[in-house]
């Protein structure tokens, strides 16, 4: 079985390594394999969720994710309480489990068929997603219903943030959450992105600029939804540069406007 790790212990992180360690133990023989996220990043989060269940991998697919800003409550927490765990089965098959916070489970929220809260304390360990999660991973995937509490509406999950960054990868591009194009393909648009503004080119593809230009267009993530549909977020690519920079490095949440 493949098991994505998503969360935001860091590159490299102890913590990355430790929960991995404790996957081995329950889930022996699973293909692990770790995308970390900025901290607290609900928003990237989310979207890594959502393109590696539902981006075209194995129907034997697990997505565990922990991004845990404890933010759903202002006041003091005792014991070390965090937002609760919840498991989610989708309709190609994967399972995706993880703490309830943010945007961690709003790109997925359409393609939820069953949906629960599981029966973990809330309190106990700082270290929820290595001493308390992983054994019950097994349970969640053989269908053991002991394990669940209560069912929950996908519908009340919380939504993608509406135009907006969703990601930064390696190259500096900014995966949006627009889904449709401002203008016609080849139209020249003034995109702003928090408090910046930069000049780019609607496209059809990421690449239909010349070099050192900013192009806004369908990029490489997306998925197939259960009514056979089409999922396809929009890109800023500046070609042979780093938009993320141009933009002064948003961070996911950042508006996406187009002003002109």
């Amino acid at each position: 079985m493949l098991v994505h790790l998503v969360a935001d212990y860091g590159f490299g992180d102890l913590a990355a390594a430790e929960v991995r360690s404790r996957l081995a133990v329950h889930l022996p023989g699973a293909d692990v394999t770790y995308t970390p996220v900025s901290p607290f990043d609900t928003v990237a989060a989310g979207f890594c969720v959502g393109q590696l269940a539902l981006g075209g991998g194995p129907a034997e697919c697990l997505v565990y994710h922990n991004v845990a800003p404890r933010e759903d409550r202002t006041e003091p927490r005792p014991d070390n309480e965090g937002e609760p765990l919840l498991a989610a089965r989708l309709t190609n098959g994967a399972h995706v489990v993880g703490v309830a916070a943010g945007c961690t489970f709003a790109f997925v929220a359409a393609e939820v068929e069953h949906l629960h809260e599981v029966a973990v304390p809330p309190t106990g360990s700082q270290f929820r997603s290595r001493d308390a999660f992983p054994e019950l991973l097994p349970r969640l995937l053989a269908g053991d219903r002991s394990v669940l509490a209560a069912a929950l509406d996908p519908a009340r999950l919380p939504a993608v943030p509406d135009r907006a960054v969703a990601y930064v990868d390696g190259y500096g591009n900014l995966k949006t959450t627009w889904r449709e194009a401002p203008a016609e393909p080849g139209t020249s648009v003034r995109v702003r992105v928090g408090a910046i503004e930069a000049d780019a080119v609607v496209g059809g593809g990421t690449f239909a600029v010349p070099p050192g230009a900013l192009s806004f267009a369908p990029g490489s993530s997306g998925w197939v939804t259960r009514d056979g549909g089409r999922v396809r977020w929009y890109e800023l690519l500046m070609r042979g540069g780093n938009a993320a920079a141009l933009f002064g490095f948003p961070t996911p949440g950042t508006p996406v406007r187009v002003v002109g």
